[in-house]
């Protein structure tokens, strides 16, 4: 009997350690995790500069906001019209690449694109706020004050951009199989608990 293909798509709060979590766990499964990937991909597809599609999930959703300032292409006459080729263009490519194989997909509504798919489990990743600072600090090397208006900003924009196109936040239980908290066990631990929660669901060998 083949294994099962399974999806596992991750949402975080910025500074939580999502991403190396969301790294480790590809490791520990052994199978692909695509972040910055897809993109690359969407802005290939929309014919597009990778850092215009880079901002977009970062970026208030509002019109007043960093779109409204943008040399679009004629073809993307509008922030509005070009959010939406973003948004459009990356769900396609996550449901073709969990349609083609087991995968963990970081951000970008992923839980969204595929609530119609079996075999997805949905994470969100946070962590207290002293952390999540400390580690921008340190590890990031942002100073205090742009680390702590970075925190807020993005979070409010990831909450903005989840509740524009999804109908909810990224952190809704309801929409969630799993949220945790990765300054209880750190990076190493959590992506190990999760890896061993993904295979006891899926039945995974190894």
């Amino acid at each position: 009997m083949s294994e099962i293909k399974y999806v596992i798509t991750i949402e975080r709060q910025f500074g939580s350690m999502g991403q190396p979590i969301a790294r480790k766990l590809s490791e520990l499964l052994g199978i692909k995790c695509y972040d910055n990937e897809i993109i690359a991909a969407a802005a290939k597809m929309l014919n597009i500069p990778v850092s215009l599609v880079d901002d977009n999930e970062e970026s208030a959703i509002s019109q007043s906001g960093w779109f409204k300032h943008m040399n679009f292409p004629q073809k993307l006459s509008s922030a509005s019209d070009i959010q939406n080729r973003i948004f459009n263009s990356q769900q396609e490519i996550i449901r073709s690449l969990a349609k083609k194989e087991s995968c963990i997909i970081v951000g970008r509504c992923a839980d969204f694109a595929l609530e119609d798919m079996d075999n997805v489990v949905n994470i969100y990743i946070y962590a207290p706020y002293d952390v999540r600072l400390m580690h921008c600090v340190n590890d990031l090397k942002l100073e205090e004050a742009v680390a702590k208006k970075t925190i807020m900003e993005l979070d409010k924009a990831r909450d903005a951009y989840h509740l524009n196109y999804a109908g909810y936040k990224p952190a809704d239980p309801l929409h969630k199989d799993i949220l945790i908290n990765s300054d209880f066990l750190g990076i190493e631990k959590t992506a190990k608990l999760l890896a061993e929660a993904i295979k006891k669901k899926f039945n995974v060998q190894g």
